[in-house]
Protein backbone atom coordinates (compact mmCIF):
# COMPACT_ATOMS: atom_id res chain seq x y z
CA UNK A 1 0.00 0.00 0.00
CA UNK A 2 1.17 3.82 -1.05
CA UNK A 3 2.02 5.89 2.29
CA UNK A 4 1.41 9.33 2.26
CA UNK A 5 3.68 12.21 3.93
CA UNK A 6 1.64 13.57 7.00
CA UNK A 7 1.79 17.08 7.52
CA UNK A 8 0.33 19.01 10.74
CA UNK A 9 -0.21 22.92 11.76
CA UNK A 10 -1.93 24.55 14.27
CA UNK A 11 -3.69 26.35 11.28
CA UNK A 12 -3.42 27.41 7.23
CA UNK A 13 0.35 28.44 7.50
CA UNK A 14 1.88 24.95 6.95
CA UNK A 15 0.29 24.89 3.73
CA UNK A 16 3.08 26.28 1.92
CA UNK A 17 5.04 23.84 3.41
CA UNK A 18 2.46 21.17 1.53
CA UNK A 19 3.02 23.38 -1.13
CA UNK A 20 6.78 23.05 -1.59
CA UNK A 21 6.27 19.33 -1.05
CA UNK A 22 4.11 18.94 -3.69
CA UNK A 23 6.82 20.97 -5.87
CA UNK A 24 9.22 18.78 -5.04
CA UNK A 25 7.34 15.73 -4.58
CA UNK A 26 4.90 15.38 -7.58
CA UNK A 27 4.41 11.39 -6.68
CA UNK A 28 3.57 11.44 -2.97
CA UNK A 29 0.29 11.79 -1.21
CA UNK A 30 0.18 14.37 1.28
CA UNK A 31 -2.22 13.92 4.50
CA UNK A 32 -2.53 17.43 5.69
CA UNK A 33 -4.18 18.09 9.08
CA UNK A 34 -5.02 21.88 10.28
CA UNK A 35 -5.63 22.28 14.04
CA UNK A 36 -7.90 25.38 13.59
CA UNK A 37 -9.84 24.67 16.63
CA UNK A 38 -7.30 25.86 18.96
CA UNK A 39 -4.91 28.19 16.92
CA UNK A 40 -2.83 29.51 17.81
CA UNK A 41 -0.57 28.12 18.76
CA UNK A 42 1.99 30.94 19.77
CA UNK A 43 0.35 31.82 22.80
CA UNK A 44 0.11 28.70 24.66
CA UNK A 45 2.18 26.71 27.17
CA UNK A 46 4.65 24.31 26.43
CA UNK A 47 3.09 21.61 27.95
CA UNK A 48 -0.40 22.49 25.60
CA UNK A 49 1.67 22.28 22.86
CA UNK A 50 3.64 19.24 23.47
CA UNK A 51 -0.01 17.79 23.91
CA UNK A 52 -2.10 19.32 21.14
CA UNK A 53 1.15 17.81 19.05
CA UNK A 54 0.77 14.18 20.16
CA UNK A 55 -2.87 14.34 19.56
CA UNK A 56 -1.87 15.61 16.17
CA UNK A 57 0.49 13.05 15.40
CA UNK A 58 -2.00 10.41 16.62
CA UNK A 59 -4.55 11.27 14.14
CA UNK A 60 -1.89 11.30 11.30
CA UNK A 61 -0.94 8.04 12.21
CA UNK A 62 -3.98 6.88 11.78
CA UNK A 63 -4.06 7.61 7.87
CA UNK A 64 -1.14 5.33 7.74
CA UNK A 65 1.60 8.32 7.21
CA UNK A 66 5.21 7.18 6.25
CA UNK A 67 6.70 10.60 7.51
CA UNK A 68 5.53 13.64 9.80
CA UNK A 69 6.40 17.22 8.87
CA UNK A 70 5.88 19.97 11.38
CA UNK A 71 4.86 22.40 9.11
CA UNK A 72 4.27 25.23 12.64
CA UNK A 73 7.18 26.78 13.84
CA UNK A 74 5.81 26.99 17.67
CA UNK A 75 5.73 23.47 17.61
CA UNK A 76 9.30 23.01 15.97
CA UNK A 77 10.84 25.32 18.33
CA UNK A 78 8.95 24.38 21.88
CA UNK A 79 7.56 20.47 21.12
CA UNK A 80 9.96 18.64 18.63
CA UNK A 81 12.25 17.41 21.11
CA UNK A 82 9.76 15.72 23.11
CA UNK A 83 7.54 14.32 20.48
CA UNK A 84 10.39 12.84 18.13
CA UNK A 85 11.40 10.78 21.06
CA UNK A 86 7.18 9.36 21.60
CA UNK A 87 7.20 8.09 18.10
CA UNK A 88 9.31 5.99 15.45
CA UNK A 89 7.98 7.47 12.78
CA UNK A 90 10.39 10.22 11.39
CA UNK A 91 9.66 13.48 12.30
CA UNK A 92 10.76 16.56 10.38
CA UNK A 93 10.35 20.06 12.03
CA UNK A 94 10.75 23.79 9.85
CA UNK A 95 13.68 25.30 11.95
CA UNK A 96 16.51 22.80 11.50
CA UNK A 97 16.81 22.87 7.77
CA UNK A 98 16.17 26.72 7.89
CA UNK A 99 18.86 27.20 9.94
CA UNK A 100 21.70 25.24 8.21
CA UNK A 101 20.82 27.22 5.62
CA UNK A 102 20.93 30.36 7.04
CA UNK A 103 24.28 29.54 8.77
CA UNK A 104 25.71 28.48 5.61
CA UNK A 105 24.20 31.49 3.32
CA UNK A 106 25.44 35.05 5.66
CA UNK A 107 28.45 36.16 4.53
CA UNK A 108 28.93 38.34 7.30
CA UNK A 109 27.71 36.62 10.16
CA UNK A 110 24.86 38.91 10.73
CA UNK A 111 21.65 36.95 10.17
CA UNK A 112 18.04 38.04 11.65
CA UNK A 113 15.23 35.73 12.48
CA UNK A 114 11.61 36.85 12.24
CA UNK A 115 8.82 34.47 13.68
CA UNK A 116 5.42 34.97 16.24
CA UNK A 117 6.29 36.17 19.75
CA UNK A 118 6.13 32.40 20.78
CA UNK A 119 8.84 31.19 18.26
CA UNK A 120 11.19 34.04 18.98
CA UNK A 121 10.43 34.34 22.73
CA UNK A 122 11.41 30.68 22.80
CA UNK A 123 15.17 31.53 21.49
CA UNK A 124 15.23 28.07 19.31
CA UNK A 125 16.45 29.61 16.05
CA UNK A 126 19.26 31.91 18.36
CA UNK A 127 20.46 28.06 20.29
CA UNK A 128 20.60 26.45 16.63
CA UNK A 129 22.46 28.84 14.64
CA UNK A 130 24.69 29.05 17.94
CA UNK A 131 25.06 25.32 17.80
CA UNK A 132 26.72 25.30 14.21
CA UNK A 133 28.42 28.75 14.20
CA UNK A 134 28.96 30.83 17.29
CA UNK A 135 30.50 33.79 15.64
CA UNK A 136 27.16 34.39 14.32
CA UNK A 137 25.47 37.34 15.50
CA UNK A 138 21.50 36.74 15.51
CA UNK A 139 18.98 39.89 15.94
CA UNK A 140 15.62 38.36 16.96
CA UNK A 141 11.94 40.21 15.76
CA UNK A 142 8.47 39.09 16.53
CA UNK A 143 6.13 40.18 13.75
CA UNK A 144 2.85 38.98 15.27
CA UNK A 145 0.66 41.49 12.97
CA UNK A 146 1.86 39.07 9.68
CA UNK A 147 0.12 36.20 10.05
CA UNK A 148 -3.40 38.37 10.41
CA UNK A 149 -2.13 40.36 7.20
CA UNK A 150 -1.50 37.04 5.46
CA UNK A 151 -4.55 35.94 6.21
CA UNK A 152 -6.87 38.96 5.56
CA UNK A 153 -5.00 38.95 1.96
CA UNK A 154 -3.27 42.01 2.77
CA UNK A 155 0.08 41.49 0.89
CA UNK A 156 0.71 44.83 -0.45
CA UNK A 157 -0.27 48.67 0.14
CA UNK A 158 0.78 51.40 2.78
CA UNK A 159 -0.16 49.87 5.76
CA UNK A 160 1.27 46.81 5.86
CA UNK A 161 4.59 48.66 4.16
CA UNK A 162 4.79 50.90 6.98
CA UNK A 163 4.36 48.16 9.66
CA UNK A 164 7.09 46.02 8.14
CA UNK A 165 9.35 49.20 8.27
CA UNK A 166 8.95 49.33 11.33
CA UNK A 167 9.19 45.45 13.09
CA UNK A 168 12.22 45.09 10.28
CA UNK A 169 14.45 48.54 11.29
CA UNK A 170 16.69 46.27 14.14
CA UNK A 171 17.61 44.03 11.18
CA UNK A 172 18.47 46.87 8.95
CA UNK A 173 20.27 48.76 11.88
CA UNK A 174 22.24 45.45 12.85
CA UNK A 175 23.14 45.28 8.91
CA UNK A 176 22.01 41.55 8.44
CA UNK A 177 22.32 40.11 5.18
CA UNK A 178 19.96 36.49 5.76
CA UNK A 179 16.90 36.77 6.99
CA UNK A 180 15.10 33.66 8.22
CA UNK A 181 11.02 34.00 7.91
CA UNK A 182 10.17 32.57 11.10
CA UNK A 183 6.55 31.56 9.99
CA UNK A 184 5.38 29.61 7.53
CA UNK A 185 2.61 32.61 7.04
CA UNK A 186 5.79 34.63 5.71
CA UNK A 187 6.90 33.54 2.37
CA UNK A 188 3.89 35.04 1.20
CA UNK A 189 5.19 38.76 2.47
CA UNK A 190 8.17 38.08 0.84
CA UNK A 191 8.02 40.82 -2.02
CA UNK A 192 7.50 43.81 1.01
CA UNK A 193 9.92 41.80 3.43
CA UNK A 194 12.60 41.81 -0.03
CA UNK A 195 11.16 45.65 -0.37
CA UNK A 196 12.07 46.71 3.09
CA UNK A 197 15.34 44.74 3.32
CA UNK A 198 16.93 45.84 0.12
CA UNK A 199 17.44 42.86 -2.41
CA UNK A 200 20.91 41.98 -1.76
CA UNK A 201 19.11 40.53 1.88
CA UNK A 202 19.35 36.27 1.76
CA UNK A 203 15.27 35.59 2.83
CA UNK A 204 15.30 31.62 4.12
CA UNK A 205 12.10 29.76 3.34
CA UNK A 206 12.47 27.06 5.38
CA UNK A 207 9.50 25.03 3.72
CA UNK A 208 12.07 24.64 0.53
CA UNK A 209 14.80 23.07 2.72
CA UNK A 210 12.08 21.25 5.06
CA UNK A 211 10.79 19.58 1.24
CA UNK A 212 14.70 18.86 0.29
CA UNK A 213 14.95 17.06 4.09
CA UNK A 214 11.98 14.81 3.44
CA UNK A 215 13.28 14.01 0.45
CA UNK A 216 16.17 12.75 1.28
CA UNK A 217 14.85 10.96 4.11
CA UNK A 218 12.21 9.10 2.14
CA UNK A 219 15.04 8.30 -0.14
CA UNK A 220 17.73 7.06 2.07
CA UNK A 221 14.80 4.36 3.94
CA UNK A 222 13.50 3.45 0.64
CA UNK A 223 10.54 4.53 1.05
CA UNK A 224 10.53 7.47 -2.17
CA UNK A 225 7.74 7.76 -4.93
CA UNK A 226 9.35 7.81 -7.66
CA UNK A 227 6.01 7.51 -10.20
CA UNK A 228 2.24 7.54 -10.40
CA UNK A 229 -0.31 9.83 -9.47
CA UNK A 230 -0.58 11.19 -6.15
CA UNK A 231 -3.92 12.07 -4.11
CA UNK A 232 -3.80 15.13 -1.38
CA UNK A 233 -6.25 14.88 1.14
CA UNK A 234 -7.29 17.90 3.70
CA UNK A 235 -8.18 17.36 7.20
CA UNK A 236 -9.48 20.40 9.70
CA UNK A 237 -10.36 20.35 13.07
CA UNK A 238 -13.29 23.36 12.39
CA UNK A 239 -14.11 25.51 9.45
CA UNK A 240 -13.84 24.13 6.37
CA UNK A 241 -15.29 27.08 3.87
CA UNK A 242 -12.70 29.78 6.19
CA UNK A 243 -9.69 26.74 5.18
CA UNK A 244 -10.75 26.06 1.69
CA UNK A 245 -10.91 29.73 1.06
CA UNK A 246 -7.66 30.67 2.58
CA UNK A 247 -5.91 27.35 1.19
CA UNK A 248 -6.19 28.88 -2.80
CA UNK A 249 -3.59 32.02 -1.51
CA UNK A 250 -1.19 29.68 -0.14
CA UNK A 251 -1.18 26.54 -2.39
CA UNK A 252 -1.73 28.76 -5.19
CA UNK A 253 -4.75 26.41 -6.56
CA UNK A 254 -8.00 25.84 -5.14
CA UNK A 255 -8.95 22.89 -2.37
CA UNK A 256 -12.01 20.55 -2.78
CA UNK A 257 -13.55 18.07 -0.05
CA UNK A 258 -12.15 19.86 2.69
CA UNK A 259 -12.83 17.49 6.04
CA UNK A 260 -14.01 18.34 9.36
CA UNK A 261 -12.58 15.74 11.85
CA UNK A 262 -13.07 15.74 15.85
CA UNK A 263 -9.59 14.10 16.74
CA UNK A 264 -9.45 14.75 19.95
Amino acid sequence: MKKAIGVFDSGVGGLTVARELIRQLPFEDIVYFGDIARVPYGIKSKETVIRFSIENILFLLKQEVKLICVACNTVSSVALPVIKNHFKVPIVGVISPGVREAVYATQNKRIGVIGTRGTINSRTYENEIRQLDRQVKVISVACPLFVPFVEEGWLSGKVVLEVARTYLKPLKNAGVDTVILGCTHYPLLKPIIKKVLGKDVNLIDSAKQVAIEVKEILAQDGLLNKSGRSKHKFYVSDNPQWFSSLARRFLGRPVRGVSKVNHV
